[in-house]
């Protein structure tokens, strides 16, 4: 019990100089621990409203004080802090002060997604028209464009395409080998139909020098093969600097920003869910988090109150 209740502040300092001189940890490194346990020390001496002892070390208190950064601290900056409690407490055990570590019975906070990055309406519209010409490719990398956004495809399902997935009567494309093996049909609109439908018409210019051409490939590469996926982030990186976008598109961004112009547009979820392919409904929730926050900057640069305007006049 006397054990228990031994401060914990020389255990904290004795651990500080542990990693300096035994670990030979840098400075900097010993000064982010310190910061990190002066917090806690803290953080307990404010709950116990006395000095912090060895017998505060314990689960629930270390779950109360991460509980306490939540809201303040992004998951990295908590997991941080959690891994150097984690380390003072495995430096107690070492030392036989403790029996057990405290901190290793507590989880570390899951690290949230980044949101993605989407293109504007007009920017997409730019990207997409960006390509230029009639010839065989500028046409090809105008289909493949139109069918990212438009169909919101992966750069993988879209390199998969035959020929005989695409409908342009039912305005439809059948992506077979979809994220999982899994299968769908996605809608393609009249800017898509047109652009695969010139393309179609010009594709066998792309026969390789001997000939060849993959009669079942729907994008194919100036050697009459089917387009790797490589190939499709070029160009549309190449459309993307030349449109002038506030950030490097991609594929992947082209699919985002199809998936995000769906709900501000008024589309369900669960449409969007069957459109992009996800199999669950959670991924496709995280277009809600963007388009909210689009809807709140609307939101505060058009309403009146939400500016601060007095209310005079009409």
């Amino acid at each position: 019990m006397a054990r228990e209740s031994s401060p914990l502040a020389p255990q904290v300092e004795a651990f500080l100089d542990s990693i300096l001189h035994e670990r030979r940890m840098s400075p900097a490194t010993a000064r982010a621990y310190g910061t990190d346990l002066a917090e806690f020390v803290a953080f307990v001496e404010a709950k116990a409203e006395r000095k912090a002892r060895l017998g505060d070390l314990d689960t629930l208190m270390v779950r109360g004080y991460l509980a306490s950064l939540f809201g303040r601290n992004d998951p990295a900056t908590v997991s941080r802090k959690l891994s150097s409690i984690r380390s003072l407490g495995a430096f107690l055990v070492r030392r036989g002060l403790r029996e057990k570590n405290p901190a290793k019975l507590v989880s570390m906070p899951k690290r949230g997604k980044p949101l993605p990055r989407f293109l504007s309406v007009d920017e997409a519209f730019r990207v997409v028209d960006m390509p230029e010409g009639d010839g065989a490719a500028a046409l090809r990398d105008r289909a493949i464009l139109e069918l990212l956004y438009g169909a919101g495809l992966r750069v993988s399902e879209l390199c998969a395409l035959d020929i005989g997935d695409v409908d342009l009567a039912q305005r439809t494309v059948r992506v077979r080998r979809g994220k999982g093996g899994k299968q769908r049909i996605a809608p393609i609109g009249d800017s898509a139909v047109s652009a695969v439908h010139d393309y179609l018409a010009r594709r066998a210019e792309l026969a390789g020098k001997n000939g060849r051409l993959d009669v079942a490939a729907l994008i194919l590469n100036q050697r009459g093969a089917r387009l790797s996926t490589r190939s499709v982030a070029t160009i549309v990186d190449r459309a993307s600097r030349a449109a002038g976008t506030r950030h490097k598109a991609s594929p992947h961004s082209l699919r985002h920003s199809c998936a995000t112009h769906l709900l501000d547009g008024g589309a369900d979820l669960r449409t969007i869910q069957e459109i992009l392919g996800h199999a669950s409904l959670q991924t496709t929730q995280r277009y809600t988090h963007v388009s909210v926050d689009r809807l709140m900057s609307v939101y505060d640069g058009a309403h009146p109150h939400a500016r601060g305007d007095d209310g005079d006049g009409d």
